[in-house]
């Protein structure tokens, strides 16, 4: 495993431990020796993912002190619901600028982490993880963490909220080759370091998941009434007393 995927593994990791409340606000968390015992890896992984925390604002590093837990995580919870088209809608803002800025600033190791992705999201079993790392990297490679923090409020709320989580449900289930497709092309236009390409790779697959989204719901609409249709129907039928 490359050495930013295990230091992402180890952020998901503690991320969970703090949300479960294991690692309560204010609380300290374990050396650095310690977590790199506890989860098998080198002590700059740690670091690199103390560093992820911090930006995500979960951790306070404080010299000669320690490593302490900041937010579980609940401070970001939207006050109002937020629908399945809009989150969607403001990720196709936010990530298609991201992916055209990260068109001029990836480096090249990043890019081979990116092609990795593309050949994991065609495992059915590792698809879905694949798909977020694949948005991850290229946040990343912005250089720009006000934008890594945006990118990764909106995955948590695609992670986190029933309604979001039953809506992509409905359509992340199908169309796995062309979402693989897509993907290729976002990879294809960053590659090319074509920021106006990316921007457009990257609006196309929104643009795509927009549509799905809205003949689920069309689906699921025209299914109620016809439920309740039937209902009726048999409420109001006499062809019991013709028989």
């Amino acid at each position: 495993m490359k050495k930013r995927r295990r230091f992402w593994a180890v952020v998901e990791k503690l991320e969970s431990l703090i949300d479960q409340g294991v690692y309560s606000v204010g609380s300290r968390l374990p050396a650095e020796r310690e977590l790199a015992d506890a989860y098998d890896v080198s002590r700059p992984t740690i670091r690199e993912a103390i560093i992820a925390l911090e930006v995500r604002e979960r951790v306070e590093v404080k010299t000669g002190s320690g490593v302490y837990v900041t937010s579980n995580g609940n401070s970001n919870k939207p006050t109002k619901p937020i629908s399945a088209f809009e989150l969607t809608q403001a990720r196709a803002l936010v990530e298609a600028e991201a992916a055209a800025l990260a068109a001029a600033t990836i480096k090249e190791s990043e890019l081979s982490e990116l092609k990795q992705t593309l050949d994991d999201m065609a495992n059915p079993e590792q698809a879905d993880e694949a798909d977020q790392r694949f948005h991850e990297i290229i946040s990343q490679a912005t250089r720009n963490n006000a934008i890594v923090m945006s990118i990764h409020n909106l995955w948590s709320l695609r992670r986190n909220e029933p309604q979001i989580i039953a809506a992509y449900a409905d359509v992340c289930s199908q169309g796995s080759e062309q979402r693989l497709k897509e993907h290729r092309a976002i990879y294809d236009a960053i590659a090319e370091r074509d920021s106006a390409a990316a921007r457009k790779a990257m609006h196309n697959h929104f643009n795509r998941l927009i549509n799905a989204l809205f003949e689920a719901s069309e689906a699921k609409a025209l299914e109620e009434i016809k439920r309740k249709t039937d209902e009726t129907r048999g409420l109001y039928s006499i062809s019991h007393l013709t028989q």
